[in-house]
């Protein structure tokens, strides 16, 4: 140890090794190389940080393999700094590679911007999603039918990508289901793994559509392993049903002129399957629903209606009668019929009860 010390301490007292400095500058291809060098230093993190960096890296070690071949003439200049080049320009086709392993078709890309990114939700965990669909992207024609009612099984999940569907139940319009909405969750969550079914409603395009589905084995199987997954859709179905719930709450909002809220438990009583069979109960709470409280006429104290036998007695005064109440009328609209709201509802999987708040 001490031997090394004192041949450091020889080399800093007899100074540099150089017997004569050169007069002249290197040219400017050896400046150039520097400078690219000090920029590939400088870049950031990340996969175009890393196209910065090696970029001119690359750039740079070419450069001094031009300086050492025709200003330094140095045999090792010139084999380094080619060596080091080929490395940066590998590590660049690596990065071109893993770049278009990454890209996904335009359909899904846009689907992950929309709905995933926001929600934060990995690359790597959509592409498993969008691998157990096969990266199909299915369409459907004008008028054609994605489902008919009380025809085709429930087998599937699909998201619609572009278009419109028409949601109809025995002939009337419920809804539309609009992009990146799913088409058939309500009959998803109203099943078991194990169950099998039917649809209750009839969905048609109204315009030419795109969408993709899950095979529900195979969609099953991946919520089962990926506990991740499981949550993203337990979230991504609970709201689109909430929107398509809220989207029928509309519809009775545009039929009878007044807005009505799906989780008043006396909204059960108009949209109970007995509402027509409960005579004048049901005609009571429907009153209660649709117009205010009229408050009655105050009653005249005791002390002023008492006069003294003597006096004059004082003009009778005419009360004006109470107001009847007569019930509001209801425009037909045809667009959601009573009767057909509760049946659709049931496809959720809840009873009439549920949907009108009597339970938590």
């Amino acid at each position: 140890m001490s031997a090394n010390s004192s041949r450091v301490g020889q080399l800093l007292l007899q100074g540099s090794a150089c017997i004569s400095w050169k007069q002249d500058v290197e040219g400017a291809v050896y400046h150039l190389a520097n400078c690219l060098l000090l920029l590939g230093f400088m870049g950031g993190s990340g996969v175009y940080g890393c196209f910065y960096l090696f970029g001119f890296l690359s750039a740079g070690y070419l450069c001094c393999v031009l300086w050492g071949w025709f200003s330094a003439c140095g045999l090792d200049i010139v084999l380094w700094s080619f060596l080091l080049a080929v490395v940066c320009l590998l590590q660049l086709a690596h990065l071109v590679y893993r770049l278009r392993e990454d890209t996904l078709p335009e359909e899904f890309d846009l689907l992950y911007k929309t709905l995933c990114l926001p929600l934060q939700v990995p690359l790597q965990t959509y592409k498993e999603i969008v691998h157990c669909c096969e990266e199909q992207v299915l369409t459907l024609a004008t008028e054609q039918t994605y489902a008919v009612e009380g025809e085709t099984p429930i087998n599937r999940l699909s998201l619609l990508l572009s278009g419109r569907v028409r949601v109809s139940q025995d002939g009337q319009f419920l809804h539309y289901i609009f992009p990146y909405q799913f088409m058939d969750s309500p009959e998803w969550e109203s099943l078991q793994p194990s169950e099998e079914g039917v649809f209750q409603v009839t969905l048609t395009a109204e315009t030419s559509c795109s969408y993709i589905s899950w095979p529900r084995k195979s969609l099953h199987l991946l919520l089962t392993k990926e506990r991740y997954i499981s949550c993203l859709f337990s979230a991504l179905l609970g709201y689109d049903i909430s929107e398509k719930l809220y989207t029928l709450n509309d519809k009775l909002f545009a039929k009878f002129g007044l807005r009505f809220d799906i989780r008043l438990p006396s909204l059960y009583h108009v949209l109970g399957p007995t509402a027509a069979d409960a005579g004048p109960e049901s005609e009571k709470g429907d009153e209660e629903v649709c117009e205010p409280a009229v408050s009655p006429p105050q009653a005249t104290p005791t002390s002023l209606q008492q006069t003294p036998p003597c006096s004059t007695p004082p003009a009778t005064t005419n009360f004006p009668a109470p107001p009847t109440r007569a019930r509001l009328s209801r425009p037909d609209s045809g667009i959601l019929e009573i009767d057909d709201f509760p049946s659709y509802f049931r496809q959720f999987g809840f009873s009439g009860k549920v949907a009108a708040g009597r339970i938590p």
